[in-house]
Parts: C-alpha cells; sequence; structure tokens
C-alpha cells in the first residue's frame, strides 16, 4: 500500500504545492480566442518581421539606392521606425474604441488594414520606376502597419486573456506573444529559401514581394477564424460594472501615468533586444562575413527556440508573478547585451548561432510575463486604452530607435560598436531596477494575487485557493461526488 499522502489527509495548515501544469478546463470560447488570437498576432508579426528584415538587405538598394550605402541603411531604417511611431497613435484610437465597443469589432479592423497594407507593399515599383513617390508610399503603408499593430497587439492579448481561467491568464497572454517568434521563423524561412534557390537578380526584382503578398491568404483565413470568437464576459460585466463609462486616452494617463511610464520602461530590455538582434543584427552579421541565407538561418533557428522559451515562461508566470518572469528574462538580455557584439566579430557560425539564440530566448522568455502585468495594471473600462499605451509607448521609445541608432553610432564611431553595447546595457540596467521597485498588479476582476509555487495552508482553504490548486476540502467534495 502506497505511504504517500493523499490530499485529504492534509492537514489544513500545511503547506499545498500549485501545479505548473494548471487544472481548470477551458470553455470553448477561451480555446478559440487563443487560436484567433495566435493567428492574428502571427500575420501582424510576420509582416513586421518581414519589413524589418526587408529594411535591412533589400529597400537600401530598391528605394533609396540614389543615396550612398550608409545613408540608404540609414533612411530604410528610418521607414522601419515609422511603424513604432504610428502605434501608439492606433494604440490610444482602438484602444479607446475597443474599451468603449469591445475587443472584437476592433481586432477585425486591425487585421484587415494590416493585410491590406502588407499587400501594396508587396506590390509597389521600385524607385527605379516611379521616383519619389515609391518611399512615400512605403512610408505610409508602414504608417498604416505600425497603426493597425498598435490595436491589435493588446486587443488579442486582452481578447485572450478575459476568455483565460484565472490560472493561466499568463499563459494565454503569452501563447499571444508567440506571434512575434513564429512569425520571425516563417518569414526568416522563406527568406532563406527564396535567397537560396534564386539568383540574387531575381531575388531583388520578385523575390522579396513572395511574403507580402501572401498576406491575403492569411488575412482571408484570419478573418474566417476572428468572427468565430465572441466578446469577453470580463468586458461585458466591467461595462456594466462602470455604468458604461468609456475613459478617454487624456483621462487614462491623468489617473494612471504613473503606472503607464513604469510599464514603458520594465519592457525597454525586451524591445531594444529582440530589434537590435533581429533587425539591425541582419545588416550587421552581413557585412560582418556571414551570407544572407546564413543569418536568415541564424534568425530563424534562435526564434524556433524562442517559442519554447515563452510557453515556459508563460506558465512560471502564473505560478511565480508575471514581474518575476519579466525580470528574469530582462537578466539574460543584460549578459546577451554585454557580449554580443564580440561574440559576433569572431566570425564563427556555431558561436553566433549561440549567441543570438541567447539574446532571443532570454528575451522572450521574459516576454511571456509582460502581457497579463499590463492587463492588471488597469480597470477593465481603461485596460485596453492603458495597456496599448504602455505597449505602444516602450515600442516607440526603445523599439523604433534601436536599428537605427545601433547603425548610426556604429557609423559614427567607424564600425565599433562600444557606443551601442553601452546604451543597450544602461537601458538595461535601469529597467531592473524599475522592476525592482514596481508591484504585482490584482487580477482582472480586482482581487489579490497569491504567487509562489506553495502556499500556506492557512491561505488556501477551499474558496481561498488560486484555481488550479487541489485543497483538502475540494478534494473531498470532488470525491463525495
Amino acid at each position: 500500500m502506497s505511504t504517500k499522502e493523499s490530499p485529504m489527509s492534509q492537514s489544513p495548515t500545511q503547506p499545498l504545492k500549485r501545479p505548473l501544469r494548471p487544472t481548470t478546463p477551458a470553455p470553448p470560447q477561451a480555446k478559440k480566442a487563443v487560436v484567433s488570437g495566435t493567428f492574428g498576432s502571427a500575420l501582424e508579426w510576420f509582416d513586421f518581421a518581414v519589413y524589418g528584415a526587408m529594411s535591412a538587405t533589400v529597400f537600401p538598394a530598391l528605394f533609396f539606392h540614389q543615396m550612398d550605402e550608409t545613408a540608404g541603411l540609414l533612411a530604410s531604417f528610418a521607414t522601419f521606425g515609422v511603424g513604432f511611431f504610428a502605434r501608439p497613435l492606433g494604440g490610444m484610437v482602438f484602444g479607446h474604441l475597443g474599451d468603449k465597443f469591445g475587443r472584437r469589432r476592433i481586432l477585425l479592423t486591425t487585421f484587415i488594414s494590416m493585410g491590406v497594407a502588407s499587400m501594396v507593399i508587396g506590390l509597389l515599383p521600385p524607385y527605379s520606376s516611379i521616383g519619389v513617390i515609391a518611399p512615400l508610399i512605403l512610408v505610409l503603408m508602414r504608417f498604416v502597419q505600425g497603426f493597425a499593430l498598435g490595436g491589435e497587439a493588446t486587443g488579442a492579448q486582452l481578447m485572450t486573456m478575459e476568455h483565460a481561467p484565472q490560472d493561466r491568464r499568463a499563459f494565454y497572454g503569452a501563447l499571444m506573444a508567440m506571434g512575434s517568434p513564429i512569425s520571425q521563423v516563417a518569414a526568416n524561412l522563406m527568406l532563406a529559401v527564396l535567397s537560396g534557390v534564386l539568383t540574387e537578380a531575381a531575388f531583388m526584382s520578385w523575390g522579396w514581394r513572395v511574403p507580402f503578398l501572401l498576406s491575403i491568404l492569411l488575412v482571408a483565413v484570419g478573418i474566417y477564424i476572428r468572427v468565430k470568437v465572441e466578446e469577453t464576459p470580463v468586458f461585458q460585466e466591467g461595462v456594466k460594472e462602470a455604468a458604461q463609462e468609456t475613459a478617454s486616452p487624456a483621462l487614462v494617463l491623468r489617473t494612471h501615468g504613473g503606472t503607464i511610464a513604469r510599464l514603458i520602461l520594465a519592457f525597454a530590455p525586451i524591445v531594444i533586444t529582440f530589434y537590435i538582434v533581429s533587425v539591425f543584427g541582419i545588416s550587421y552579421l552581413t557585412q560582418h562575413g556571414f551570407t544572407k541565407n546564413q543569418t536568415f538561418t541564424i534568425i530563424m533557428i534562435s526564434n524556433f527556440l524562442s517559442v519554447i522559451a515563452i510557453w515556459w515562461g508563460g506558465r512560471l508566470a502564473d505560478v511565480y508573478g508575471r514581474r518575476k518572469i519579466l525580470m528574469v528574462g530582462s537578466i539574460g538580455t543584460l549578459l546577451a547585451a554585454v557580449v554580443f557584439f564580440r561574440v559576433v566579430d569572431l566570425g564563427s557560425f556555431p558561436l553566433t548561432l549561440a549567441i543570438v539564440a541567447f539574446a532571443l530566448v532570454t528575451a522572450q522568455f521574459g516576454n511571456a510575463g509582460q502581457g497579463a502585468l499590463y492587463a492588471e495594471a488597469f480597470p477593465t473600462h481603461m485596460r485596453y486604452t492603458g495597456s496599448a499605451l504602455a505597449l505602444t509607448g516602450s515600442n516607440l521609445i526603445f523599439a523604433a530607435p534601436a536599428p537605427f541608432l545601433a547603425s548610426w553610432l556604429t557609423s559614427l564611431s567607424g564600425g565599433s560598436t562600444i557606443s551601442i553595447t553601452i546604451f543597450w546595457v544602461v537601458t538595461i540596467v535601469a529597467a531592473i531596477v524599475n522592476m525592482l521597485l514596481m508591484g504585482d498588479g490584482k487580477t482582472l476582476e480586482g482581487g489579490e494575487h497569491r504567487f509562489g509555487r506553495y502556499l500556506p495552508g492557512g491561505q488556501a482553504r477551499a474558496g481561498h485557493a488560486p484555481a488550479g490548486v487541489v485543497t483538502p476540502a475540494a478534494a473531498a467534495s470532488e470525491v463525495a461526488r
């Protein structure tokens, strides 16, 4: 006979172990929201990933060839940054509308907008054919992409988390974050294949357009999936409790400005690392002995590994807390920032793959805690707007300038990367100190969180334990049934 103690025989004061794998059944709408959100997030970030790769390799030659090589690269990275400048505006507009009319309608609008902009880019003639109109249209479509993503990224997270069981909200939010590395894998795999099988002339002529034009298929499938998802019960209940009150962006900034500022800085290590490594890094690798095919392969493998990191980061964020997971990931990015360029300069494919993978894996592990941390910092009728302002603000301040700043600083210093490394490290250290001073938010319903693998028995009585923790009383009740 087994001597293992059953849950029913545990003392009322005995600590209870919270499972890493939650046991609460997920309702059907939660599953639909996950599929819809992940698919939409992957499409949105696929377009962003392709644009980032093209801005480092193709666009300088096609749309800015009238400039010298360095100026063309800077101009191309500047158009990449336009999308980030549009994101806060999109976050405010779509966030306000999402808090007023619901998450579902807004997500359909952002999804379609992103797909249309990508198709236009894929059909855009080069500068040699239509002159200055070409880069102007490129900038406009990049603005539309950023405007749409400003509402999509936050809305997909909220739609999913507000449908999710309480004990896996961070995990469901992390699944939305998977759209970024998944899209990087898909984009770089496609670009690696195209650059490998096509001649340089064919790739520059039409090969680069293929990923953008595929957006029409993804949009059609995504719309079909997204219309099946209902509005979230948390939003519906929250709007009733707020007596139909909808906060304007100005009110959210006035009442929660300090919170938004802290969240903006907290996410800085993740976004600055991701965009220095996966956007500027493409240009840097190709200029330091690596072929386009090798570079796309390195980024692809690294992002594939980071998908696994997000999965576990989300699981652990529901157990140990969102802020702790974000901090662990940020510490990893600090280590990567110190040695990244030194390792790449060695010219070794295995070592470069290792440091790129480490940088992106630690960044995405921390990214897993972002969605729930942001959502739980605001009441329901301000949640979309507040979360969108914090997320787009962090991307505007730290992500948008990263590739441009890295390229500019290295050109100023004659190829030295010391200045960009210092900026990278100082930003991460400031963010870690900021997170040490922050606290964890409340649940989406306004209750208190209890994080940790073990819960004191006195605090884990039936009705007080978090979802997924089997208490003695709950176990006895289940047996009695």
